[in-house]
């Protein structure tokens, strides 16, 4: 039974993308974390169809053109709390779509999930800054392919990336020009636009930044260290990394990438969760990317960055709700 005293918090979990199946995942540690706090109800969003799961697992249907449910006309959401990884969750869409229905969304806002989303974009607008990234091109899907600008500009190995996608999906590693050819497919077949990006070696490392408690906090870091060439899905998510939360390094690099993280979460404007990834070596900190709805699974990093920093779940997601409610 619903506590009429308690707030209504719809958690939206699914999405469009690759993702799906660990959004789903990270929407049920959230509904299982805040169900004993809120009258929580699953939101499952797919492409053609939106629903509410109910306590027996039955699917409600929901209308997408006013968010009402069709078998719960009276039910109106305080609150949403987004878990959708990839798009539309993490790219801007589901939350111009909320603040059209002036229903508050945890995370960052429209236009800074759209920026963060578009690796493109987003590394273009950080170097602007004064930000260190590697050495990159960009080519949308009509473009005729010059490979010998790449090779020159770029150089071998290199990572080829789906500019809008998360979870390492179009993500290649590529070491000459004839594995450029087929990554270059594949990276399309996820999105029209794609990154090519200089590799860069040196030690990895995954940090959170999260507002909490009504300030902008730096998570403990974690160091990736995998078995595989790069830290791909596999890597991410089947345990083929070591995941070392605090990373074992100087204090002077723990004090400069602290600051660096929290200096891009505040030049990219964002609020709530987020986890940005840099490659460190002798010539300095780079930059590579940054989700604005990271994993919330048990496997996933920004959890177990919070526990490190004696943070539990059940008060980092009550703080996410409470933040934009109020």
């Amino acid at each position: 039974m619903n506590d009429n005293n308690l707030k209504n918090i719809g958690i939206i979990m699914g999405g469009y993308s690759h993702e799906y199946e660990i959004s789903l995942k990270s929407g049920m540690v959230v509904y299982k974390t805040l169900k004993e706090h809120y009258n929580c109800y699953r939101i499952l969003i797919k492409e053609k169809n939106w629903s509410l799961i109910d306590e027996n697992e039955n699917l409600n249907e929901i209308d997408i053109k006013s968010f009402q449910v069709i078998n719960y006309p009276n039910l109106i959401f305080d609150c949403i709390f987004n878990a959708i990884h990839g798009t539309p969750g993490e790219d801007g869409k589901i939350q111009k779509y909320f603040s059209n229905k002036k229903i508050p969304i945890t995370g960052s806002n429209s236009v800074q999930s759209e920026l963060t989303f578009d690796k493109v974009k987003c590394l273009n607008f950080l170097s602007s800054k004064g930000i260190r990234v590697a050495q990159s091109m960009s080519l949308l899907k009509t473009n005729k392919v010059n490979y010998k600008e790449i090779e020159e500009k770029v150089g071998f190995p290199c990572f080829v990336k789906a500019s809008n996608s998360g979870s390492s999906f179009g993500v290649y590693k590529v070491y000459n020009r004839d594995e450029m050819v087929s990554c270059l497919n594949s990276a399309f077949e996820v999105d029209n636009k794609v990154l090519i990006e200089s590799y860069i070696d040196g030690r990895e490392f995954s940090i959170g930044v999260i507002s909490f408690n009504g300030k902008n906090t730096v998570l403990p870091i974690t160091e990736i260290i995998t078995s595989n060439d790069f830290f791909d899905y596999e890597a991410k998510y089947e345990g083929k990394a070591q995941e070392i939360t605090p990373a074992k390094i100087s204090t002077k690099l723990e004090s400069k990438l602290n600051f660096l993280s929290k200096d891009i979460y505040e030049l990219l404007g964002l609020r709530g969760f987020s986890r940005s990834e840099f490659i460190v070596n002798s010539n300095g900190i780079y930059y590579l990317e940054t989700n604005t709805v990271p994993g919330l699974t048990s496997e996933s990093i920004l959890p177990q960055q919070a526990k490190c920093a004696n943070i539990d779940l059940k008060d980092l997601f009550i703080n996410a709700v409470e933040e934009v409610i109020n």
